[in-house]
């Protein structure tokens, strides 16, 4: 695919995006993000709802004559420390009209003032809630990106150990898969988007001083038999490709079906452009995937 006047125009602005998230501090970032955010106004008539899951903030991205029998369960990135950005909204509300089902965006709590577990407990608690609210878990799937694919693979191995049902499908964007290793690969690659300085800084925060290895912070250590499908995309000029790339034959060694596929040229989570061509394709896909397995789950069900 030619570069687009878009990839162009997002690219450019790429360097200063890397330098926000190194030397902005959090607080500062946040109080920008949470006051966009609040004010994005969604397209296609998809409504906003705010929501406590059982003391979890969370918000419903619900479309017009879309079914409310059917969620998809969106947990955003932002290195765990920021919160969802009006671009996150903009993505998950183009995947509510797409798939045509309510989406449950989490606002889980962020670190460093939460490190582990804080937001894998308000992941989980959301999807627990669903449960409890009537929703069947053939009917739920589950998504993120960056931070948030990593919380979508942990929140799955978490309830999976607890013994709970789980969603369909489920899909990751750019996910972290291995905090072990990370400060070491930016001494043998360059990110267009992620800044040594920042991930550093959003590692420690989260881990605060515990172990990397575990499971339920690096899913790369985790028993991945029973997991439900997964779709895996990441971009092929970022550091995580290779966490996208492992985190499909771990799946696959394990038995799981799972679709792995890296966009040429793309950056760290480039679909939130929803202006660039390769953020409505690799979006579209998503909600294809999606889609198709929240059927099939239901047809075996009615087996």
């Amino acid at each position: 695919m030619a570069m687009s006047p878009a990839e162009q125009r997002i690219r450019a602005a790429l360097p200063f995006t890397r330098l926000f998230s190194a030397y902005l501090p959090p607080s500062i970032a946040n109080w920008v993000i949470k006051g966009t955010a609040s004010l994005v106004q969604l397209k296609g008539d998809v409504r906003r709802q705010p929501v406590s899951a059982d003391g979890v903030g969370c918000e419903w991205l619900i479309p017009t004559n879309g079914r409310d029998d059917t969620v998809l369960l969106y947990l955003h990135g932002g290195g765990f420390i920021y919160s969802a950005s009006s671009m996150h909204f903009e993505m998950a509300g183009y995947l509510a009209r797409k798939m045509g089902i309510r989406v449950l965006m989490v606002d889980y709590r962020l670190a460093p003032e939460h490190p582990f577990p804080a937001a894998l407990d308000d992941c989980v608690t959301a999807y627990r809630w669903l449960l409890n609210k009537g929703y069947a878990a053939k009917n739920i799937v589950i998504g993120g990106d960056s931070a948030g694919g990593n919380l979508t693979l942990t929140s799955l191995l978490k309830l999976k150990s607890d013994g709970d049902p789980l969603p369909a499908a489920a899909a990751c964007l750019s996910p972290v898969a291995d905090f072990t290793n990370k400060e070491d690969r930016f001494l043998d690659g360059f990110d267009a988007v992620l800044h040594p300085r920042a991930a550093k800084f959003m590692n420690d925060s989260y881990l605060a001083g515990q172990d990397a290895s575990n499971p339920l912070i690096s899913p790369a250590y985790g028993d991945w038999r029973d997991l439900p499908p997964l779709l895996i995309h990441a971009g092929g000029e970022e550091i995580l490709r290779e966490d996208a790339v492992r985190v499909g034959e771990l799946a696959r060694d394990a038995g799981v079906a799972a679709l792995v596929k890296i966009y040429p040229r793309m950056w760290h989570v480039w679909q939130i452009n929803l202006e660039l061509p390769q953020a409505i394709q690799s979006l579209d896909e998503i909600a294809q995937f999606l889609c198709r397995h929240l059927d099939t789950a239901n047809s075996k069900h009615l087996q």
